[in-house]
């Protein structure tokens, strides 16, 4: 199968990514130079950036892949998710005892194996794609393996996401056998009527692999215990460009393989949506760790997207980019502070709430942005997640899935209650209890991100239009439908 310069072209960002990870690792066998390779990090995941309307205009799009409003929309958030983590990294590894520079080049690794995942027209790109996005996460969360939390997170990644992806391959392996089908579209062909028992088991198992990935329950339990002990950057990797990548490539097999549009199989989606609503956000009610909090409150917003899956539609499309990205930007948020609060030399992060007590008596404009992240993880209006959580319980009634609906409109409640906890704590005053910010190698490019950040969280809270005609457009866009 040969490639054209046209597909090239459709594949510029990804080429582009890929480029400056060799170009950063020949760059750390030649000379070590930790702002040097930042900056080429950051450039090149820039350069991607500005690349994707040239690779939206490829009149096809390449082999294995399909490069319509769909993956455009993911790649776009991809790369915002990681020049904000290659941003704010700079400052985070300026006091790490280590080498820092490696951090950078897993960081592309990982970026360029989310922007094949989006894109992803073939369960074999799927699964290269995946496996490049996964492995080089093993690295980030046990960056800091020194310290025994650190090394403990990554060995538990790793062990229970290549169970996971056992499963994937199994599933991958029974729809091949029944059909013959690699390609998605194929395989919509191939799976068309009334489908096997076997091609269910399949696509069964293969919502077992990406559920592991999303941190879906029962497929959580790694979450909590690898958000705690992995680095913040490399958190924020799993939190943001992990979950929206994995996320819209198992919406394209919802709206792709009518074999996932079968009732007993959304049935058990849905059922799976409800149990992380609830035991996402009652498991965090009482977390004295803000990273931990965190997890199990990711949980529970992967919770709430699945109900895009689970009514599908035009619509769907628009509620994914919509939420996704605004739970995306408050996600920054709230770890861009952990980052910015946290000390490196150690390997530790100040995650503990404690930490955090009296913040904004020392540091207003950090615990501005933080309280700016809970309320918009609440969903509080005036704030991105308002719309984020209008647009996904609008999708729930238009579909008419009721215990959905109430599902969701319980556990934001719920929700409330442990993001309030974390704003009350910023704003207690006990003697003793304040902790210094740490601001060293803290400069301008850092303060600048977490200030983009902050003004995103608001400006989409009070003026969404532009963004939600963006993504409206990408949706209408999508040949999927």
């Amino acid at each position: 199968m040969m490639l054209t310069l046209i597909d090239l072209v459709g594949l510029l960002p990804l080429l582009i990514v890929a480029s400056t990870a060799v170009l950063v690792m020949l760059g750390v066998a030649w000379r070590r130079h930790h702002g040097g390779t930042a900056a080429v990090t950051v450039s090149g995941l820039a350069l991607a950036l500005a690349s994707l309307p040239l690779a939206s205009a490829a009149p096809s799009s390449p082999p294995l892949m399909i490069f319509d409003g769909l993956a455009l929309m993911g790649s776009a958030l991809v790369l915002v998710s990681g020049l904000f983590i290659a941003a704010m990294s700079h400052g985070y590894l300026a006091g790490y005892r280590g080498p820092r520079e490696e951090f950078y080049l897993l960081l592309l690794c990982a970026v360029t194996g989310a922007l094949g995942l989006v894109a992803s027209n073939h369960l074999a790109s799927l699964f290269i794609s995946l496996e490049l996005l996964s492995m080089p996460l093993y690295g980030m969360v046990a960056y800091s393996f020194r310290t025994e939390r650190s090394l403990e997170a990554g060995i538990k990644y790793l062990i229970l996401s290549a169970a996971a992806t056992a499963f994937l391959l199994f599933g991958m392996a029974l729809i091949y056998a029944r059909t013959g089908h690699l390609e998605l579209t194929a395989l919509a062909a191939g799976v068309a009527g009334s489908p096997d028992p076997w091609i269910l088991g399949g696509a069964a198992l293969l919502l077992v692999g990406l559920g592991f990935k999303l941190s879906i329950i029962p497929f959580h339990q790694w979450t909590p215990d690898v958000y705690q002990g992995g680095l913040a950057p490399a958190t924020t990797v799993l939190a943001t460009v992990s979950k929206l990548a994995v996320f819209l490539v198992l919406l394209r097999l919802v709206l792709v393989a009518p074999v996932f549009g079968s009732g007993w199989l959304l049935g058990l989606i849905s059922l799976l949506a409800l149990l992380s609503m609830f035991g996402g956000n009652l498991l965090a009610l009482f977390q004295p760790d803000l990273k931990r909090l965190l997890g199990y409150s990711s949980i529970a917003h992967m919770g709430y997207l699945l109900v895009a899956v689970i009514v599908g539609g035009p619509l769907a499309l628009e509620t994914t980019g919509v939420y996704l990205f605004t739970y995306i930007v408050a996600t920054m948020g709230a770890f861009g502070v952990i980052m910015h609060v946290s000390g490196t030399g150690s390997g530790e992060d100040a995650s503990g709430l404690h930490h955090y007590r009296g913040l904004f008596w020392h540091s207003p404009w950090l615990a501005a942005l933080l309280t700016l992240s809970m309320l918009s993880l609440a969903g509080i209006p005036l704030t991105a997640g308002f719309f984020g959580k209008f647009y996904i319980i609008a999708l729930g009634v238009e579909g008419s899935r009721w215990w959905l609906v109430g599902g969701i409109v319980i556990g934001s409640v719920i929700g409330l209650f442990y993001y309030l906890r974390v704003i009350v704590t910023l704003y207690l005053r006990e003697p003793g209890m304040q902790q210094a910010v740490a601001d060293a190698g803290r400069g301008r490019v850092e303060k600048l991100a977490l200030l983009i950040v902050a003004v995103s969280i608001l400006l989409l809270g009070i003026y969404p239009v532009p963004f939600i005609d963006w993504v409206a457009g990408l949706a209408w866009a999508a040949r999927l439908l």
